[in-house]
């Protein structure tokens, strides 16, 4: 989600504009100027009522002095916020459902909500597209699913040099020759993400074929260090520590997939997209994911990698095993389909130029309705 604000905001930079980015700020403010964006730091992640709505009205300011003409929200907190801003303010209100989220109470799916009531509603995935119509009853004429994309000119192994990769497979503790196949699990470490589920798929492999694998957990445990902790005494007990690392956050993720052989995406609750997956083909990695929500359409099953049940280590070991047997050749035409696959449909140039046309849309709906407006006046 953060990642792709700043790819918008490096398009409306190029086309003229200017992206003010309302948060509270983090490790991607740098990447943030560097798009040609501006940060208005607030505290928008807050869920207190009186504090969102202070929050609203700061908005409102910013909207009025800074001649904002689009709002548009990205998280469901900021976006109660926003949109009270948006109609103190009479402006144009965008959303995108990043997520599946989930509602099992009248509260939580009226606070979720807030993510259908734009004027358009940019779904990350046509699964997330089908979840909006069929949960929010929004219009499907303004409800529409652009991918979430890739950077190729950053996911691309011509990019990344052999001495890189050795480097980075030494830092794992995989030296030159090491016939061991290196498996990358990049996600936030949350256990719906599935982590537990890859250290026990793991360990039942290795007790039939020892050594086969190196794993590394890659991702940011964003405060949850009893998750992080639970993760190292599965590997502890299972006695994997020669096998299995938490690595923590990686910022170089291009060469994190240029230095593995495999890439797996264990989570054990739909996804709405699944960028790492594409990332990971784009590098030309073959992935194993889970049969669940977005990676149904990322992943080819057979042809870009493997699909397997959610939550069974069972399937995910034999998955990882089949892909070892596969060998390097059939891994890297794999890597080279999903490769061709990335390029063609996620690429983030595609998800750029198809939200600016969004943009552009909902300003000609503002424009139509207020010239009716203004003809029904004279009449």
């Amino acid at each position: 989600m953060e990642r792709t604000t700043l790819e918008i905001a490096q398009a409306i930079s190029r086309a003229g504009g200017l992206a003010l980015i309302a948060s509270a700020g983090g490790r991607l403010e740098p990447d943030l100027e560097a798009a040609g964006g501006e940060l208005i730091k607030l505290p928008l992640a807050t869920k207190n009522p009186i504090t969102a709505l202070i929050n609203a009205f700061r908005l409102a300011s910013v909207i009025r002095k800074r001649g904002v003409r689009i709002v548009h929200a990205r998280s469901r907190a900021p976006a109660w916020s926003a949109w009270i801003a948006a109609k103190l303010t009479h402006t144009a209100f965008v959303t995108t459902f990043h997520g599946i989220y989930n509602a099992r109470s009248a509260p939580k799916r009226f606070y979720n909500s807030i993510m259908a009531k734009g004027d358009f509603v940019i779904a990350n995935s046509e699964y997330t597209r089908e979840h909006v119509l069929y949960h929010f009853r929004a219009a499907p004429e303004r409800v529409i699913a652009i991918p979430r994309g890739a950077d190729l000119d950053v996911f691309d192994a011509r990019a990344v040099g052999a001495q890189e990769i050795a480097a980075q497979r030494a830092e794992w503790g995989v030296a030159v020759g090491d016939a061991r196949c290196v498996v990358i699990a990049p996600a936030r470490l949350t256990r719906w993400k599935g982590q537990l589920v890859l250290i026990e798929a793991v360990a039942e492999l290795l007790k039939r074929r020892p050594g086969a694998l190196r794993v590394i957990f890659a991702g940011d445990a964003q405060g949850r260090e009893n998750y992080v902790q639970a993760m190292q005494g599965a590997i502890d007990e299972a006695g994997l520590q020669e096998a299995v690392s938490i690595v923590g956050h990686l910022r170089n993720m291009a060469l994190a997939f240029a230095a593995s052989d495999i890439a797996v995406f264990p989570v054990i609750e739909p996804e709405a997209f699944g960028r790492g997956a594409v990332e990971a083909q784009a590098m030309g990695v073959p992935v194993i994911a889970s049969n669940l929500g977005g990676f149904t359409e990322t992943v080819v099953e057979g042809e870009t990698g493997f699909l397997v049940p959610p939550g069974s280590a069972q399937a995910l070991a034999a998955a990882l095993e089949r892909m070892i047997d596969e060998g390097p050749a059939a891994r890297t035409a794999m890597g080279q389909n999903g490769r061709e696959r990335a390029r063609a449909l996620y690429s983030t140039a595609a998800l750029q130029a198809a939200t600016l046309e969004v943009y552009q849309r909902v300003l000609s709906q503002r424009r139509r309705n207020a010239s009716a407006g203004q003809t029904e006046t004279a009449l």
